[in-house]
Formats: C-alpha cells, sequence, structure tokens
C-alpha cells in the first residue's frame, strides 16, 4: 500500500523532478487538460470531476507518504498541486492558450505566495493539510482568472 500512496502522492514520479517539482507537476496536470479537452472536448465539469475523484486519495497518499518518509509536508508529494491546478482552471471563461497560461501562473503564485487564509491550511493536520492548502491556492487563481474572464481580458 505504501508504493501505491507513494507513487499517487509523487504523480506518477513527477515529484522526483530535480527543479521545482511542484511546477512539474502542475504543468503534468495542464498537460493533462489539454489533451481531454483537445480529445475528448473536456472543460469544467471534467476538472470538477476529477478534483473531486482523486480529494480522499489524494488525502491519503499525502498522509501515509508524509508518514512513510517522516516529514510533514514532503517536497515529493505533488499531488496537491495537480489538484490545485485542476481548480484553478474552474475558473476559466475559455479554454484557451491564454486561460491555460494565466491558470498556471495564477496558482503558481498563490501557491508560493500563500495570501491568508492559504498558509493557516497547512496547519491541518497531515494530509489533510497537504493537500488543502493548494485547493484554496486554486480557488483564488480561478476567482481571479474567471474575473479576467468575464471582463474579457482573454
Amino acid at each position: 500500500m505504501n508504493r501505491l500512496a507513494i507513487t499517487l502522492a509523487t504523480w506518477f514520479g513527477c515529484g522526483y523532478w530535480p527543479w521545482g517539482p511542484g511546477t512539474f507537476a502542475s504543468l503534468a496536470a495542464l498537460a493533462i487538460a489539454l489533451l481531454l479537452h483537445a480529445r475528448f472536448g473536456a472543460g469544467r465539469l471534467t476538472w470538477l470531476i476529477l478534483t473531486a475523484v482523486l480529494l480522499v486519495p489524494a488525502v491519503w497518499a499525502a498522509t501515509q507518504t508524509a508518514r512513510v518518509l517522516n516529514e510533514k509536508d514532503p517536497g515529493v508529494v505533488v499531488i496537491d498541486e495537480v489538484l490545485g491546478q485542476s481548480v484553478a482552471l474552474l475558473g476559466a471563461t475559455a479554454f484557451v492558450w491564454k486561460s491555460v497560461l494565466a491558470a498556471f501562473v495564477l496558482f503558481r503564485l498563490f501557491d508560493i505566495w500563500k495570501p491568508w487564509p492559504v498558509r493557516d491550511l497547512e496547519k491541518l493536520p497531515e494530509g489533510t493539510g497537504i493537500v488543502a492548502d493548494d485547493l484554496a491556492a486554486g480557488l483564488y487563481a480561478a476567482v481571479i482568472l474567471y474575473l479576467g474572464g468575464s471582463l474579457k481580458l482573454y
């Protein structure tokens, strides 16, 4: 079970990327989103469903991996970035290159900056805290992205 948890928590190895594993995982999430959109016309409903389906397994995997590695928030755990990036995409009013780029930049900005109350969510126990702060960062990004789309900025 630990191997499954680590595989999921590292998003199939993305967490081992030597330079910015969280950024790499966010890009992997966007690559999947672009593929799903191009192949199946996936959009907001798909990102919402994928986030909901992965939420509980993500918290479990993050918890198990943190326990195995004996770290509060191991850098190799990047499934939280995948979910946060998916939440950020929910704000896109149109799925075009500008909105995808903006979703990426905004999510990474809020994930690194961690404005209130994002940073406080890290204090939640184990995998819940690991995942919750990225979901909140994704929510901030989604709101800004939605407002930008509503104002026809992209």
